[in-house]
């Protein structure tokens, strides 16, 4: 039997893909979900307001504000895993697969939590003065495994260079623009080089200076928009999400001209999808968190897991009820095609198709340079500030190229450099959990204590 090269890639997907990954990444969060109380819906109301507080006498070290930092962790994860990437997730899975999507990102916060405040506990600084943490730190400072901490940079490289930091976000920028503005390939792929280049040239502060402006202001234009699309649709929600509900456990689709895909490729492709969209467990979030300005590991943490929130529950939610309720999941058509057919029902044939042309550019634009900041952190890990510039090179020259790769071919090396990514990072998180656990008891021991004074204080003087 003669295989092909997407077969061939098919086949190692599915093995990286397979049970034991997605039990290890569903697992690890249930584990931490269970053993820190429930956290990230207990204190999700306390990490939110983090995110719009400045943290007073801040003495610790960092390159950005802890807002920047999460911004820049946004910008890597906000792209086109919650427009394109649910659309294929769908596609693949059918309806259900938007449950396990949100099933895997409740989980993943917590997961996001520890992997985020093991970045800061362990981070040290680099020759240039700047900011390093991450798994790499951890793995080798925490656990003791150099050899882990190596494999995980060199696979990190790898999903930034030929997963999530290039291909797909090139592929999408370029059919955005070719579907909403007629703009040839070439052109998009030539003028987004160039920008690349010029913006990772600032480093992480101009990165996260673009991110903290960027990024807010196109999450409200596009979750307003989808709202939009909830309102004029409001009456066929409560079916919508019964329909998403139910194919998550009967495998079938309620609805014509869907082929039932079973229960397995409902949770693979909503749980693969889920963690290309918000990283949980990938490992790739903590090292923008190592960046920020904080005296606190589980401050960040806390800070850190309102990502996961924001990008599956709120935003990917968003996109696959706007997919279910116009029904474009069964159409023949793939990718941004379907996102854009989606907002051209639900909203105007003009208006709609430009939010997600300019939404979609405007994120996997950011993302690239999320990862392009990912990549260049575990090159300096690896091999030292001197291999930096080559790295960029490769890596604008990987963005140039990534627009004419096919879209099915891009997606699975996505998925596979992500899957082996996640593997040590996974490892770093059982083995430190004590230190996770520990850490967290301690900082909301004190906070109980700090509250409590206040409260007698204020008592005293009255």
């Amino acid at each position: 039997m003669n295989y092909s090269l997407y077969d061939f890639l098919q086949i190692i997907d599915n093995f990286v893909w397979g049970p034991p990954l997605l039990l290890l990444l569903v697992g690890t969060g249930i584990y931490f979900t269970l053993r820190l109380g429930a956290l990230q819906f207990s204190k999700l109301p306390l990490a939110l307001s983090y995110v719009f507080k400045k943290e007073e006498g801040v003495t610790g070290k960092g390159d950005v504000s802890s807002f920047a930092a999460l911004c820049t962790a946004l910008s890597a994860t906000i792209g086109t895993g919650n427009i394109v990437g649910v659309a294929t997730a769908l596609k693949l899975g059918g309806p259900g697969a938007l449950f396990w999507m949100w099933m895997a990102a409740l989980f993943g916060m917590a997961t996001k939590y520890a992997e985020c405040l093991l970045a800061v506990k362990y981070r040290e600084k680099d020759a240039q003065g700047n900011m390093l943490g991450g798994p790499m730190l951890y793995l080798e400072k925490g656990v003791g495994q150099k050899w882990l901490a190596r494999l995980f940079a060199f696979f990190t490289i790898g999903v930034a260079c030929f997963g999530i930091g290039t291909f797909p976000q090139v592929n999408a920028i370029v059919d955005a623009s070719h579907i909403a503005f007629n703009v040839p390939n070439e052109i998009t792929a030539i003028v987004l080089t160039l920008l690349v280049a010029a913006v990772t040239i600032g480093g992480i502060k101009s990165i996260a200076g673009l991110a903290s402006k960027i990024i807010p202001t196109m999450t409200v234009v596009y979750v307003t928009a989808c709202v939009g699309i909830l309102v004029n649709n409001a009456g066929a929600i409560p079916s919508a999400i019964s329909l998403i509900v139910e194919s998550a456990f009967t495998g079938q689709a309620a609805t014509g001209g869907f082929v039932g895909a079973s229960i397995m490729i409902a949770i693979q492709a909503g749980v693969a999808r889920g963690v290309f969209s918000n990283e949980s467990g990938l490992g790739s979030a903590p090292m923008a968190a190592a960046s920020a300005q904080t005296n606190s590991c589980v401050r960040q943490g806390l800070i850190s897991m309102v990502g996961t929130f924001l990008d599956t529950i709120v935003i990917c939610s968003m996109t696959g009820l706007a997919l279910v309720l116009t029904g474009v999941w069964s159409m023949d058509i793939e990718g941004a095609r379907m996102t854009t057919e989606a907002f051209s029902i639900g909203l105007d044939k003009g208006f709609g198709p430009m939010v997600v042309a300019i939404g979609l550019m405007f994120f996997a634009f950011t993302t690239i340079l999320g990862w392009n900041y990912y990549g260049e952190r575990c090159v300096v890990y690896l091999f030292g500030q001197r291999a930096v510039l080559t790295y960029k090179i490769v890596f604008v020259t990987l963005i140039l190229s990534g627009a004419f790769i096919k879209l099915d071919m891009i997606w699975l090396i996505a998925d596979i450099v992500n899957g082996l990514m996640a593997v040590p990072n996974l490892i770093g998180l059982i083995l430190l959990r004590h230190v996770v656990a520990e850490e967290t008891n301690i900082y909301f021991e004190a906070l109980k204590n700090t509250i409590r004074s206040s409260a007698d204080s204020k008592v005293t003087s009255a």
